[in-house]
């Protein structure tokens, strides 16, 4: 039972640090180094998509986006699976339930 616990609090704390780091790693380092700064190139053909000083059309953000959506859904499922796990209670052995049973049938 506690090694159950244990098992599901490290999936949760992994799933975070996973989710972390690679937010962190991709979509931030992008919209910083990238996406936000215009490197002293001139204006391009596609200016009218920079709202906000981020460039909507960039390759870049196309390829991290949907790379970046799909590991932090897989660390929510990780994480939602550790916390299934710290949380469930153990189930009753098998002895235990044949006992009960047994009881129940000499009581009727």
């Amino acid at each position: 039972m506690a090694k159950d616990k244990l098992i599901g609090a490290l999936v949760i704390i992994l799933g975070l640090v996973i989710a972390v780091i690679y937010t962190m790693g991709s979509l931030i380092d992008l919209l910083f180094d990238t996406i936000w700064y215009n490197g002293g190139i001139g204006p391009h053909w596609d200016d009218w998509t920079n709202i906000l000083g981020i460039d909507w059309l960039s390759w870049e953000l196309f390829v991290v986006a949907p790379i970046w959506l799909l590991v932090i859904l897989i660390s929510v499922i990780a994480i939602w699976i550790g916390y299934s796990m710290l949380t469930t209670p153990a189930p009753v052995p098998l002895e235990e339930l044949e006992e009960e049973l047994a009881a129940e049938e000499e009581a009727e």
